[in-house]
Parts: structure tokens; C-alpha cells; sequence
């Protein structure tokens, strides 16, 4: 069976941001080089999306042209994705001669089935500049949030959709002119004849009668969304814009008009299929239509409805196109507890980070396994520089290169550097545990790096590191050598350290590609080729030894240099730059926010009603804070304990940027109860402590009067 991938097309007005790379570029390529790994045919196809108000509005506002702006950010995310090690097959661009006429062939195929309908409406009008207004070119007040600088299909400010009719006070973006109304045509896809089956689909797996995939493993975010548009009802979507950049709308009587970038950029992954097969002599086809291959898409959770329900539609509209039997959306990324800003400086994008890095060892694989360890897969999740320093020593320095290390320097030292001969014979290593281990943790890793779930994977990585390391150190043979330098021990201990550091090697490729090589290059082995994943699980299964007696290993040395330490502290001195940065931005926001002081519009909305049984519900009391100290996992939390008159319990609050452990030592407070106790980074919570934020974001203690006895009711 051969796998189609595809990654949302990046949109070509701006760089790339760690965020973009965890929703839908590093798991794929993780889910790619797996895939090969274990001989299979994989063929992932991106590109950059071209099109769009967006990009025109960019070229404007820096007096250069649409395609100017298109072919810098084609070139610099190009880079990035080579120097990140993101292995597509092929990365190609809407703007392409055969991707207009691949979308124009697939708008009359439509058309020529009946899957339009052309109505006028009114639309938005610049009468300074005589143009159609998209989405994009006009701004107004949200309705929802009050944001004056909302745009006409969403609000950045609290990501509710919109539409330019439902703005307050709307302006052409580039005239400033208060738009008029004006009749304009334009193309309805039918989306509406499509709700039946998308229901059957998404919520049971099923097509046309059959079933097509498992629904149960599809991401519970992923189905919610779709089944909420779907209940919603579905109504005919527009398809084309008046606009002066895109693909020409191939009909008489479309004159100035363009496709709509959302219908055009999905069929980008179809073009980039046929650019590759024209290169490399392949049948795109195959790959699209064909029965033996699977179709899946990697996307943020932003591009479900256009990659679960638009696009399905369309290609079944079209006919014998294959549906996607998987979308893994990730949820959102954000950077230190806030979400990426380019207008604020908030955050680090690709290019930044790979020049700002670049004098930083294996800054490319540091950068990776951070945001590995901490997918959003399925919740928002955050990076931190403490997170990034911590999963870099942890896990690569103090756990997988100081095992490799170890193995090389004590191979060397009692065996000249040649893997010993197990003392049992190589192939009766298979009743050991450590053959056992090995077996079940390489088979784990793959099965779950195939259901998406690459934080686990990557988990059982780390373990199998830990592992080594604990059995090394239990077997001591530094110890045995000084009562015996022929303990047969010694030879069984280095060639089961052998066969795991071969594992880790293999292992490491699908996440850290360019480690794994060094630490292959230090085992004295080639790069791991296509399919030695599959060889790897036969010889385990079999009882063969990944690395054979013999085999002459080289010297690791220090693979993972450390952040902290106190020896040299220039690695640690390129992430306080970025901490320093941070700190500026955040002195900034703060000074902003004191000048222009409070105001009513700035309250976050009201909540819906809910019912005085509702309140009841929570059962608030009165404590008073026992112990703090910070949560080792997260730069946000404090573990707390608080008095509740009649028990102590176990509170993890989120406030550790506002106030130092000691500060909150004796504090009274207020505390929900009765919440269900869970686990945050790993410490039990049992109860939640109730803050106040103001305009600038600093929380206070909700507290009840000084000297207040502790367990009593808030009503």
C-alpha cells in the first residue's frame, strides 16, 4: 500500500514560525522518513500557496509586485524546510504554469457536472480605487470582541470567522474610503449536496456504503469540529473573487475575476503530484486515484473544515479521486504563554532561529526534539525556553549521548574498540531481557509514530535510552574488569549495550535525522537506508544482533554539549539573548498597557447565562497557603499546598511568571474544592486557587479578609 502525504501549503506573505513547523510539517516528516524506513512507498508533496487578498495587500504596502513578494518567501521557506531537515518529495508553487491549468481543468469539470450555481449578491465597493473588495481588503470593529482592527473574513484578535457584512464601521484597507455596496457575480460551489455523505463519512468511517477508515482513530478535535459545521448545515460557498491576482476564472463572463484561493490551493497538492511524475517518471494517478494508495493530510487545527469537508467534496465532485483516510491536525502552538505575533515581535520563526542558532551544536535536531517532546497534538500546547533546555540535557545529553558515549570509550577500553561475542552465541540472545527489550521498544516506537502519536513515540525513545543507561550501570563492568578482566560478563554487557546503541541510532532518524547520523557514523554504519527498519524487527524477532561481533566501533565523544554548564556557558548565553529580547517586549506591552490605562472595552466578553443551580455546584472555600515551590517541568507552574481547616491538599497553579515561591507563603485564599483532582506536569492537583487579572494581565489573589479561619464557604 503506498502512502500520498500531504502538508498545508504554507501561504507565501510571510516567514514560517515554530508553531507552523509542530502543526503540520515536523510530524509528517517524522511519519515520512518512518514509512521509508520500513520500505514503503511514500510520496509527500507540499508547496507554497500563492494567491489571495493577502499577498496583494503585501505587495503593496512595500511598492513591489505580487509575484516579487511570492518568489522571496518561495525561496526562504524552501531554505528553512532544507536546513530542518523536512524531507519532502517534492515542493512546488500555485503560482506554477500546471497549477493553473491543473485548477482551471478541475473548475469546468465542476462546472460541466452541475456543481455550481452563479448568483449576484452586493458586495463591498472602494469607489477611490474602483476595485471589488475581498475579505482582506476591508477592516471594521468585530462585533463579537470590539476589536477595531478586524478584517473582513476574521478577527485576529479573538479568531472569531467573519464576513465584511457583519463588521462595524468598515474601510477599504487601502483607499481608508468608506465602502459602498455593489452588485457583483460570482460562483457557488454546492457545497450543500454534499452534507449526507460527509456525515456518514467523518462521524462512521463509511463511503459509499464501505467502509473507508477507522472514524474511532481520527482525532476527537478533528471529528467535533466537522460534526459542528455539519449540524450547522452546509450552504452553497463562493468559489470565485474579484481580484486582479490569481487564476483567471476559465467561463465567459468572468472577466476580473479569480478563484478563490481555498478552492485553488488544496488542488495544489494534485499539480505538485504531477510536476513530481512529469520529473520523475512517475503516473500521478496512481498515487490519486489508484486502489492501493492511501491519501493523508497533515494541517493545523485552522485548515480541518477546508481539508475534512471542502476539499473531500470536491474531489468526490470531480469523481475517482481517493479521500484522505487520515487528517492528524494538531492543535495550535504558542511561545511562552502567549500566542506567536509578528506585529508584536512575539515568538521566533524559522529563519530567526536558524540564524540566531546557528553556532549552537546541533541546533537543527535541538530544535526538532523540543517541539517533538511537546506536539500539540491534541490540546494548544506551549514552548519555553526552559522546556527547550530541559528536553536538550535531559533527554540528548544526559540520556542518549552519554550512553553512546559510554558504550564506545568501554568498548574500546576492554575490547580495542571490536564489538565482543556474546558469551551465549549471538542467536541465543533472544530469551534476554535486554533482546526483549530492545525488540519491543523499536516495534512500539513504529506503531506509534503509524497512529500519529508521535509524542508517545518519541517517549518510548527516551526510555529505551534510559534503559541502556540503567543496565550499563547495574552490570558495572568497569567493576568486574577489576576483579576480572575475563568475566565473561564484560563481553555479554558491552555487545547488549551494542545491540541497544544500534536501536537508538535507527530509532533517532524519524526525529532527529542529522544526530542520528553522527551517532550512525560513530557505530561505524552508513546512513539508514530504505527499509532497515523492517530488517532491524526481523533480526530482533529472529534473535540476530542489530551490530555483529566483530564490528569495529569508532569514539563518540561529547555528542550533546549542554546548555547548563558550568564550564561554558555560551550555549546558555544564545538562549538568554532570546530571554533578554522577550524581556523587552513584555516591558513594552507593560508600559502601553499603564499609559493608555483601563478601559471598558478592554473586559474580556461576558460568559453565557447559566442557572443559580449551576454556581451552586462549586463548592469555594476559604484556605490559606501552606508551602510553594516550583513545578521542575514548566516555567508557568508553582506546586502549592493549602490548609483547608479540616485537610491539607495539593494545589498546581499557573502563576509561577507572577510571583516567586516565597512571595505566596501565608497568602489566604479562595479555592474550588470539588474539581475533579488531575495531573499537570506531573504533580496532583486537588483543588484550583481563584485569581483576578487586570488590564495588563497581573493576577491577584482573590482573598477574603486578614485573619480569616480556613474551610469556610464562599456563597
Amino acid at each position: 500500500m503506498k502512502t500520498l502525504m500531504t502538508s498545508a501549503l504554507p501561504y507565501a506573505n510571510g516567514p514560517l514560525h515554530l508553531g507552523h513547523l509542530a502543526g503540520a510539517y515536523l510530524p509528517a516528516d517524522i511519519y515520512a522518513r518512518y514509512k521509508r524506513l520500513m520500505g514503503q512507498e511514500v510520496l509527500w508533496v507540499c508547496g507554497m500557496d500563492e494567491h489571495g487578498a493577502a499577498i496583494t495587500l503585501r505587495a503593496k504596502s512595500e511598492g513591489i509586485s505580487p509575484q516579487e513578494i511570492v518568489d522571496k518567501y518561495y525561496a526562504l521557506d524552501k531554505r528553512c524546510f532544507e536546513e530542518l531537515g523536512i524531507s519532502f518529495d517534492y515542493f512546488h508553487r500555485t503560482t506554477a504554469k500546471l497549477h493553473h491549468e491543473t485548477s482551471q481543468d478541475f473548475f469546468l469539470k465542476l462546472a460541466a457536472d452541475d456543481q455550481f450555481i452563479v448568483k449576484s449578491s452586493e458586495q463591498y465597493y472602494d469607489p477611490e480605487y474602483k476595485m471589488f473588495l475581498a475579505d482582506r481588503y476591508i477592516k471594521g470593529t468585530c462585533p463579537n470582541c470590539g476589536h477595531t482592527e478586524a478584517f473582513g473574513d476574521q478577527c485576529e484578535n479573538c479568531g472569531k470567522d467573519l464576513s465584511p457584512s457583519e463588521l462595524i464601521d468598515p474601510v477599504a484597507v487601502l483607499s481608508g474610503a468608506k465602502p459602498a455596496l455593489k452588485e457583483t457575480k460570482h460562483w457557488y460551489f454546492r457545497l450543500d449536496k454534499h452534507e449526507a455523505w460527509l456525515k456518514e463519512w467523518i462521524g462512521e468511517g463509511k463511503l459509499d456504503g464501505e467502509q473507508h477508515h477507522d472514524a474511532k482513530a481520527w482525532k476527537k478535535h478533528v471529528v467535533g469540529q466537522c460534526m459542528s459545521w455539519l449540524d450547522g448545515g452546509l450552504q452553497p460557498r463562493s468559489i470565485t473573487r474579484d481580484l486582479d491576482w490569481g487564476i483567471p476564472v476559465p467561463v465567459e463572463g468572468a472577466e476580473g475575476k479569480v478563484l478563490y484561493v481555498w478552492f485553488d490551493a488544496p488542488i495544489g497538492y494534485i499539480s505538485a503530484t504531477k510536476q513530481w511524475a512529469k520529473e520523475n517518471g512517475g503516473d500521478w494517478e496512481d498515487w490519486w486515484k489508484g486502489e492501493d494508495s492511501r491519501l493523508v493530510h497533515f494541517i493545523g487545527k485552522d485548515n480541518i473544515v477546508f481539508h475534512c469537508i471542502v476539499f473531500p467534496s470536491m474531489l468526490k465532485a470531480h469523481g475517482k479521486y481517493n479521500l484522505p483516510v487520515s487528517v492528524p491536525a494538531n492543535q495550535f502552538l504558542n511561545f511562552e504563554g502567549d500566542k506567536f505575533s509578528k506585529s508584536r515581535g512575539w515568538g521566533i520563526d524559522l529563519e530567526g532561529y536558524l540564524e540566531n542558532f546557528k553556532e549552537f551544536p546541533n541546533h537543527v535536531d535541538a530544535l526538532r526534539w523540543a517541539l517533538i517532546r511537546n506536539l500539540p497534538e491534541q490540546q494548544d500546547a506551549d514552548f519555553t525556553w526552559d522546556g527547550f533546555t530541559e528536553y536538550h540535557d535531559k533527554d540528548l545529553a544526559d540520556k542518549l549521548g552519554n550512553f553512546i558515549n559510554r558504550v564506545t570509550v568501554l568498548t574500546h577500553k576492554y575490547f580495542g574498540g571490536s564489538v565482543p561475542a556474546h558469551p551465549g552465541g549471538e542467536h541465543n540472545t533472544a530469551q534476554t531481557q535486554v533482546q526483549s527489550t530492545v525488540s519491543s521498544a523499536v516495534y512500539k516506537i513504529g506503531q506509534d509514530i503509524d497512529a500519529y502519536r508521535f509524542k508517545d513515540a518519541a517517549t518510548s525513545f527516551v526510555e529505551l535510552a534510559s534503559f541502556g543507561n540503567t543496565y550499563l550501570q547495574d552490570a558495572a563492568p568497569w567493576t568486574l574488569y577489576k576483579a576480572n578482566p575475563d568475566d565473561p560478563k564484560i563481553a555479554e554487557t558491552m555487545f547488549d549495550c551494542a545491540q541497544i546503541a544500534a536501536a537508538l541510532a535507527l530509532t533517532a532518524t524519524p526525529f532527529i535525522p542529522f544526530a542520528a547520523e553522527k551517532i550512525r557514523a560513530v557505530l561505524n554504519q552508513i546512513p539508514a537506508n530504505t527499509g532497515e527498519w523492517q530488517l532491524a524487527l526481523d533480526a530482533l524477532a529472529n534473535g540476530q544482533p542489530l551490530i555483529p561481533a566483530g564490528h569495529i566501533l569508532g569514539e563518540a565523544g561529547v555528542l550533546f554539549p549542554k546548555i547548563i554548564d558550568r564550564k561554558d556557558d555560551s550555549r546558555n548565553q544564545i538562549i538568554q539573548r532570546e530571554r533578554d529580547k522577550m524581556a523587552v517586549i513584555l516591558a513594552a506591552k507593560e508600559t502601553e498597557l499603564a499609559e493608555a490605562g483601563p478601559s471598558a472595552a478592554d473586559r474580556p466578553e461576558a460568559k453565557p447565562e447559566c442557572t443559580f443551580d449551576d454556581f451552586l455546584k462549586l463548592d469555594l472555600r476559604t484556605a490559606t497557603i501552606l508551602t510553594a515551590e516550583a513545578v521542575k517541568k514548566s516555567s508557568k507552574l508553582l506546586h502549592l499546598t493549602v490548609d483547608l481547616g479540616n485537610e491539607q491538599r495539593s494545589v498546581v497553579s499557573g502563576i509561577a511568571k507572577h510571583f516567586a515561591p516565597e512571595e505566596v507563603i501565608g497568602k489566604q485564599v479562595v479555592c474550588v474544592t470539588n474539581l475533579a483532582p488531575r495531573k499537570m506536569a506531573g504533580v496532583l492537583s486537588e483543588a484550583m486557587i481563584l485569581m483576578a487579572e487586570d488590564e495588563a494581565g497581573k493576577l491577584v489573589f482573590v482573598s477574603p479578609p486578614e485573619g480569616f479561619g480556613n474551610g469556610w464557604v464562599v456563597r
